[in-house]
Protein backbone atom coordinates (compact mmCIF):
# COMPACT_ATOMS: atom_id res chain seq x y z
CA UNK A 1 0.00 0.00 0.00
CA UNK A 2 2.95 2.28 0.65
CA UNK A 3 4.73 1.40 -2.59
CA UNK A 4 1.05 2.32 -4.20
CA UNK A 5 1.08 6.19 -2.91
CA UNK A 6 4.08 6.48 -3.23
CA UNK A 7 3.75 5.57 -7.17
CA UNK A 8 0.63 7.48 -7.28
CA UNK A 9 1.97 10.62 -5.94
CA UNK A 10 4.78 10.39 -8.30
CA UNK A 11 2.84 10.16 -11.17
CA UNK A 12 0.60 13.31 -9.78
CA UNK A 13 3.79 15.12 -9.59
CA UNK A 14 4.98 14.22 -13.12
CA UNK A 15 1.87 15.44 -14.19
CA UNK A 16 1.59 18.69 -12.36
CA UNK A 17 5.11 19.35 -13.91
CA UNK A 18 3.95 18.63 -17.52
CA UNK A 19 0.80 20.62 -17.19
CA UNK A 20 3.07 23.70 -15.67
CA UNK A 21 5.29 23.19 -19.07
CA UNK A 22 2.27 23.06 -21.44
CA UNK A 23 0.77 26.11 -19.86
CA UNK A 24 4.45 28.04 -20.12
CA UNK A 25 4.74 26.83 -24.09
CA UNK A 26 0.96 27.81 -24.67
CA UNK A 27 1.77 31.60 -23.23
CA UNK A 28 5.38 31.78 -24.95
CA UNK A 29 3.35 31.02 -28.65
CA UNK A 30 0.54 32.84 -27.83
CA UNK A 31 2.30 36.28 -26.26
CA UNK A 32 4.54 37.91 -29.11
CA UNK A 33 6.76 40.55 -29.17
CA UNK A 34 4.93 43.80 -30.74
CA UNK A 35 6.74 44.56 -34.09
CA UNK A 36 8.71 47.93 -33.62
CA UNK A 37 7.73 50.37 -36.35
CA UNK A 38 10.65 52.78 -37.02
CA UNK A 39 10.45 56.41 -37.69
CA UNK A 40 10.39 57.42 -40.89
CA UNK A 41 11.76 61.05 -41.63
CA UNK A 42 9.86 62.74 -44.69
CA UNK A 43 11.77 66.03 -46.64
CA UNK A 44 10.16 68.73 -47.20
CA UNK A 45 10.38 69.71 -50.90
CA UNK A 46 10.45 73.82 -51.51
CA UNK A 47 8.32 75.02 -54.45
CA UNK A 48 10.43 76.32 -57.12
CA UNK A 49 10.01 80.57 -56.93
CA UNK A 50 8.40 81.69 -59.95
CA UNK A 51 10.51 84.74 -61.19
CA UNK A 52 10.22 88.40 -60.83
CA UNK A 53 8.43 89.74 -63.93
CA UNK A 54 9.74 93.48 -64.27
CA UNK A 55 6.68 95.77 -65.02
CA UNK A 56 6.84 99.00 -67.37
CA UNK A 57 4.41 101.53 -66.99
CA UNK A 58 2.84 103.89 -69.74
CA UNK A 59 1.54 107.23 -68.72
CA UNK A 60 -2.23 108.10 -68.08
CA UNK A 61 -3.07 110.34 -71.22
CA UNK A 62 -0.65 108.14 -73.76
CA UNK A 63 -2.38 107.75 -77.10
CA UNK A 64 -2.36 104.50 -78.99
CA UNK A 65 -2.09 104.47 -83.20
CA UNK A 66 -4.60 102.22 -84.16
CA UNK A 67 -6.47 100.85 -87.36
CA UNK A 68 -9.55 99.48 -88.04
CA UNK A 69 -10.06 96.28 -88.96
CA UNK A 70 -13.43 95.35 -89.51
CA UNK A 71 -16.90 97.87 -89.82
CA UNK A 72 -19.14 99.34 -87.39
CA UNK A 73 -21.93 101.46 -88.38
CA UNK A 74 -24.40 103.22 -86.41
CA UNK A 75 -27.58 101.61 -88.60
CA UNK A 76 -26.61 97.85 -87.49
CA UNK A 77 -24.19 98.30 -84.22
CA UNK A 78 -25.66 97.89 -81.08
CA UNK A 79 -24.18 98.14 -77.44
CA UNK A 80 -22.33 95.81 -76.41
CA UNK A 81 -20.60 94.77 -79.97
CA UNK A 82 -16.98 93.78 -79.68
CA UNK A 83 -14.74 95.04 -82.39
CA UNK A 84 -10.87 94.94 -83.15
CA UNK A 85 -7.86 97.44 -84.37
CA UNK A 86 -4.58 97.16 -85.09
CA UNK A 87 -1.39 98.87 -83.38
CA UNK A 88 0.35 100.60 -86.41
CA UNK A 89 3.64 102.27 -83.92
CA UNK A 90 4.89 100.46 -80.80
CA UNK A 91 4.00 101.73 -77.16
CA UNK A 92 6.97 102.31 -74.91
CA UNK A 93 7.10 102.36 -71.19
CA UNK A 94 9.19 103.93 -69.05
CA UNK A 95 12.93 103.58 -70.01
CA UNK A 96 12.29 103.48 -73.61
CA UNK A 97 11.57 99.49 -73.48
CA UNK A 98 8.10 98.40 -76.28
CA UNK A 99 5.53 96.66 -74.44
CA UNK A 100 2.98 96.86 -77.46
CA UNK A 101 4.32 96.05 -80.57
CA UNK A 102 2.87 97.15 -83.73
CA UNK A 103 0.46 94.14 -85.01
CA UNK A 104 -0.98 94.02 -81.29
CA UNK A 105 -4.49 93.79 -81.21
CA UNK A 106 -6.78 96.53 -78.88
CA UNK A 107 -10.61 95.45 -78.47
CA UNK A 108 -13.30 98.33 -78.21
CA UNK A 109 -16.21 98.09 -77.09
CA UNK A 110 -19.89 99.78 -78.56
CA UNK A 111 -21.43 101.64 -75.57
CA UNK A 112 -23.64 104.20 -77.11
CA UNK A 113 -25.20 103.80 -80.78
CA UNK A 114 -27.45 106.51 -81.92
CA UNK A 115 -29.15 106.09 -85.67
CA UNK A 116 -29.13 108.30 -88.38
CA UNK A 117 -32.49 110.37 -87.78
CA UNK A 118 -35.15 112.66 -90.23
CA UNK A 119 -33.87 116.71 -89.88
CA UNK A 120 -30.39 116.40 -90.65
CA UNK A 121 -29.73 114.84 -87.83
CA UNK A 122 -26.65 112.31 -88.24
CA UNK A 123 -25.76 108.86 -86.26
CA UNK A 124 -23.30 108.34 -83.97
CA UNK A 125 -21.29 106.09 -82.39
CA UNK A 126 -19.74 106.19 -78.70
CA UNK A 127 -17.03 103.29 -78.03
CA UNK A 128 -14.76 102.34 -75.44
CA UNK A 129 -11.38 100.85 -75.57
CA UNK A 130 -11.13 97.45 -72.66
CA UNK A 131 -8.29 95.32 -74.11
CA UNK A 132 -4.63 94.67 -75.33
CA UNK A 133 -3.37 91.97 -76.99
CA UNK A 134 -0.06 90.93 -78.04
CA UNK A 135 1.06 88.39 -80.79
CA UNK A 136 2.53 86.15 -78.21
CA UNK A 137 -1.77 85.77 -76.87
CA UNK A 138 -0.64 87.82 -73.67
CA UNK A 139 -3.69 89.60 -72.84
CA UNK A 140 -3.94 93.13 -70.72
CA UNK A 141 -6.78 94.97 -69.90
CA UNK A 142 -6.96 98.75 -70.35
CA UNK A 143 -9.61 101.40 -70.02
CA UNK A 144 -9.26 103.84 -73.30
CA UNK A 145 -11.35 106.32 -75.02
CA UNK A 146 -11.40 106.95 -78.61
CA UNK A 147 -9.60 110.51 -79.53
CA UNK A 148 -8.52 112.32 -82.70
CA UNK A 149 -5.07 111.37 -84.95
CA UNK A 150 -4.75 114.11 -87.29
CA UNK A 151 -0.55 115.65 -89.17
CA UNK A 152 -1.24 118.70 -86.74
CA UNK A 153 -2.09 116.77 -83.37
CA UNK A 154 -0.44 113.72 -83.49
CA UNK A 155 3.11 113.16 -83.19
CA UNK A 156 5.58 110.59 -81.58
CA UNK A 157 7.53 111.47 -78.94
CA UNK A 158 11.53 110.97 -78.09
CA UNK A 159 10.22 107.49 -76.62
CA UNK A 160 8.02 106.78 -80.07
CA UNK A 161 4.31 106.94 -77.93
CA UNK A 162 1.77 108.40 -80.05
CA UNK A 163 0.28 110.99 -78.41
CA UNK A 164 -1.74 114.21 -79.29
CA UNK A 165 -2.05 117.88 -78.29
CA UNK A 166 -4.21 118.35 -75.32
CA UNK A 167 -7.42 119.28 -76.08
CA UNK A 168 -10.80 120.81 -74.03
CA UNK A 169 -13.17 117.12 -74.82
CA UNK A 170 -10.28 114.81 -75.75
CA UNK A 171 -13.24 111.97 -75.92
CA UNK A 172 -14.99 111.93 -78.83
CA UNK A 173 -16.88 110.03 -80.84
CA UNK A 174 -17.64 108.65 -84.17
CA UNK A 175 -20.58 110.74 -86.56
CA UNK A 176 -21.99 110.59 -89.64
CA UNK A 177 -20.10 112.61 -92.49
CA UNK A 178 -20.69 113.08 -95.95
CA UNK A 179 -20.48 110.75 -98.72
CA UNK A 180 -17.29 109.06 -98.99
CA UNK A 181 -15.70 109.75 -95.46
CA UNK A 182 -18.28 107.37 -93.47
CA UNK A 183 -17.74 109.03 -90.25
CA UNK A 184 -15.91 111.85 -88.53
CA UNK A 185 -14.65 112.51 -85.08
CA UNK A 186 -16.60 115.14 -83.02
CA UNK A 187 -16.48 116.52 -79.62
CA UNK A 188 -19.09 115.11 -77.33
CA UNK A 189 -20.00 118.46 -76.15
CA UNK A 190 -20.87 121.19 -78.13
CA UNK A 191 -21.07 120.16 -81.46
CA UNK A 192 -18.66 122.25 -83.60
CA UNK A 193 -16.09 120.69 -85.86
CA UNK A 194 -14.17 117.15 -86.18
CA UNK A 195 -11.53 115.60 -88.00
CA UNK A 196 -12.66 113.32 -90.85
CA UNK A 197 -11.19 110.21 -91.20
CA UNK A 198 -12.85 107.93 -93.62
CA UNK A 199 -11.96 104.60 -94.94
CA UNK A 200 -9.20 105.95 -97.37
CA UNK A 201 -7.94 108.71 -94.88
CA UNK A 202 -5.03 107.40 -92.61
CA UNK A 203 -3.53 109.17 -90.34
CA UNK A 204 -2.01 112.32 -91.22
CA UNK A 205 -4.45 112.71 -93.74
CA UNK A 206 -7.24 114.47 -91.95
CA UNK A 207 -9.84 117.32 -92.62
CA UNK A 208 -12.00 119.16 -91.54
CA UNK A 209 -16.00 118.93 -91.96
CA UNK A 210 -19.24 119.96 -91.10
CA UNK A 211 -20.78 118.12 -88.75
CA UNK A 212 -24.25 119.64 -89.46
CA UNK A 213 -24.93 116.90 -92.28
CA UNK A 214 -28.01 115.65 -93.54
CA UNK A 215 -28.50 112.50 -91.87
CA UNK A 216 -25.73 110.15 -92.51
CA UNK A 217 -24.93 107.04 -90.78
CA UNK A 218 -21.85 106.93 -89.22
CA UNK A 219 -20.03 103.97 -90.50
CA UNK A 220 -16.20 103.21 -89.21
CA UNK A 221 -14.64 101.11 -92.14
CA UNK A 222 -11.74 98.72 -92.08
CA UNK A 223 -8.12 101.03 -92.28
CA UNK A 224 -10.02 103.53 -90.82
CA UNK A 225 -7.20 105.42 -88.60
CA UNK A 226 -7.82 107.11 -85.02
CA UNK A 227 -6.27 107.16 -81.54
CA UNK A 228 -6.75 105.40 -78.37
CA UNK A 229 -6.61 107.65 -75.28
CA UNK A 230 -5.28 105.68 -72.29
CA UNK A 231 -7.45 106.88 -69.11
CA UNK A 232 -5.36 104.96 -66.82
CA UNK A 233 -1.75 104.33 -66.22
CA UNK A 234 -1.29 100.26 -67.36
CA UNK A 235 1.81 98.35 -66.52
CA UNK A 236 3.30 96.04 -69.22
CA UNK A 237 6.11 93.54 -69.58
CA UNK A 238 8.39 94.01 -71.86
CA UNK A 239 7.48 92.79 -74.96
CA UNK A 240 9.57 89.63 -76.04
CA UNK A 241 8.97 87.79 -79.20
CA UNK A 242 8.19 83.62 -79.19
CA UNK A 243 11.04 81.75 -81.12
CA UNK A 244 9.62 79.61 -83.13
Amino acid sequence: MKKLGIITTVLTLFLAIGAVDAFAQTKKTTTRKKPVLKKTTTTKTTAPTAPVIKLYAVDQGSVIRVRMNGTISSKTSKVGDLFTTTVTEPVYGNGGVIVVPVGSTVTGKVTVVTPAAKGGKPGSIDVDFIEIKTPTGAKHTISGDLTELTSNSAKSDNEGTASGDKMKNRKVIFIGGGAGLGAIIGGIAGGGAGTAIGAGAGAGAGIIADLLVKGEEATVKPNTEFGVFLNKAISLPKFVEVEN
